[in-house]
């Protein structure tokens, strides 16, 4: 239905409004976090590297002209197109002064095909000095704002050592939607004491949310993290391949059919990535959800209510 998918996904949505294939670059904006700096919290969530969630992106070493221009060659080796969507993937990338921010996005923007701006940030980092600058951004490209949710369950969140309550995403959602600005929430499947239906429960939250789009992860768990430590000691059940196609699968059904799913299963960096193994095999996971929703003759919103 949505090409050669049962689920819409980002790449249906950006080929049906740019034309063609647009391609993510991933770039470090050289931000912190406040849950690093001492402000909520010094380690960063439970699951977080050193490198926040940007393992793939370019060195912050370099300017922001130089990263794209990397990553461009970097991506041309999988996907041939001439259009870009920025991404400022780790840490917090709306967590600096307003000039830094205007700065960079700006300077990203000026790159030759970059089309559109994605940014990665905190519900509990959104002031209104930012969200104008996001919204005259949002008038003038193509924008979208990643919230880290990760699950709405109160217990998961302390543990993960999230930093924020859930009222805090939903008052971030409310805001952005009042400046017509396209949400995109994270959601992490397998955090340990989740049950199926604690998973699903965050998925419904969200879908019911009528933000733009969302994105699900398996937890995965990576070496010289305070979760790799956690494990070790306290070892917990983890999905199986053919656990986790079953959730994404039922996730799916539960999402309305016009929220753009941006991912369902993560990356992690092989060298540092202990558990799952599985996920390395990127396309055996996909292949697996699309061969899920085909034995099923189900489909993204069949479920939806």
């Amino acid at each position: 239905m949505w090409d050669d998918k049962r689920y819409h996904t980002l790449s249906y949505e950006l080929k049906k409004t740019f034309g063609k294939k647009v391609i993510k670059l991933s770039l470090d904006g050289g931000f912190t976090c406040p849950n690093r700096d001492g402000t909520v919290g010094c380690r960063g969530c439970i699951f977080c590297g050193e490198e926040g969630s940007g393992e793939f992106t370019s060195s912050r070493a370099l300017s922001i002209e130089e990263q794209i221009e990397e990553q461009k060659k970097l991506m041309g080796n999988k996907w041939s197109t001439d259009m870009y969507i920025a991404y400022f993937q780790n840490f917090t990338n709306t967590y600096s002064t307003y000039e830094d921010l205007r700065e960079k996005y700006y300077k990203a923007l000026l790159q030759k095909g970059v089309v559109g701006l994605a940014i990665a940030t905190r519900p509990d980092c959104l002031p209104d000095r930012v969200l104008d600058l996001l919204e005259e951004i949002n008038q003038k490209t193509y924008l979208w704002v990643e919230l880290g949710l990760q699950t709405i369950h109160e217990k998961s969140s302390r543990f993960i050592r999230r930093g924020y309550p859930l009222s805090i995403y939903n008052e971030a959602v409310e805001k952005l939607r009042k400046r017509n600005i396209k949400v995109v929430t994270h959601l992490i499947f397998g955090l340990p004491h989740e049950s199926r239906e604690d998973i699903l429960e965050s998925v419904r939250y969200v879908a019911n949310t009528n933000t733009w789009g969302v994105k699900f992860h398996m937890l995965y768990i990576q070496r010289g993290t305070d979760l790799y430590e956690y494990y070790l000691k306290h070892p917990f059940p983890i999905l199986s391949r053919d656990e986790y196609i079953s959730l994404v699968a039922d996730a799916l059904e539960l999402l309305p059919e016009d929220m753009v799913v941006h991912r369902v299963t993560g990356d992690g960096k092989k060298e540092l990535l202990y558990e799952p193994r599985w996920t390395l095999d990127k396309l055996r996971v996909l292949s697996g959800i699309d061969r899920e929703l085909k034995m099923r003759n189900s489909w993204q919103g069949k479920k939806c209510k």
